[in-house]
């Protein structure tokens, strides 16, 4: 599906490699731990003030993860997801988007899928390389490095409402 970013609705991303470096910390107790880019989360509450959706769909599932989409206020989220395709369905029918209006944001193989039926994939710099060739728009910087932020901004300008989302910050 080709759409173009000002098509897209609904901002579907993985977790692990988009949302952070992909490195997991563990605790000498065994707790997770994850690294979130504040960038990222800015770029991401500036896309749903604009009214575009943005959801989670991740074979991981982690108590930090669902802290973070708290303080950010997503509450489409899709953990432990073993196949990312397969839960298209179930997302169309929980927002009444349809595929073609989605984005969604991988870096690795089992992010294909899904990739493959939604309007537009999106890859992250350090992506794996079958990732990257198949997106239809990679970032230039790296997942857990503002990657994320940069994909909100490109849909914002896209739709042409970046102007609008500067105003409040130049005053």
């Amino acid at each position: 599906m080709n759409s173009s970013l000002a098509d897209i609705s609904l901002l579907l991303l993985d977790v692990d490699g988009i949302l952070t470096t992909g490195s997991v910390i563990y605790s000498d107790s065994g707790e997770e731990t994850k690294v979130f880019n504040v960038k990222d989360g800015l770029g991401l509450r500036m896309l749903m003030d604009a009214g575009i959706k943005v959801g989670i769909v991740t074979g991981r599932a982690a108590p930090a993860l669902r802290h973070r989409l708290k303080n950010l206020n997503i509450e489409l989220i899709w953990d432990g997801v073993k196949d990312k395709a397969a839960i298209l369905p179930e997302i169309t029918k929980k927002t009444a988007i349809l595929p073609e209006a989605m984005a969604f944001m991988g870096d690795d193989l089992p992010d294909m899928g899904l990739m493959k039926r939604v309007g537009v994939s999106i890859s992250v710099w350090d992506a794996a390389s079958e990732v990257r060739e198949m997106a239809d728009f990679t970032t230039k910087a790296c997942g857990g490095c503002g990657a994320v932020r940069e994909v909100c901004e490109a849909i914002l300008k896209e739709k042409g409402l970046w102007t609008a989302i500067l105003e409040p910050f130049q005053k």
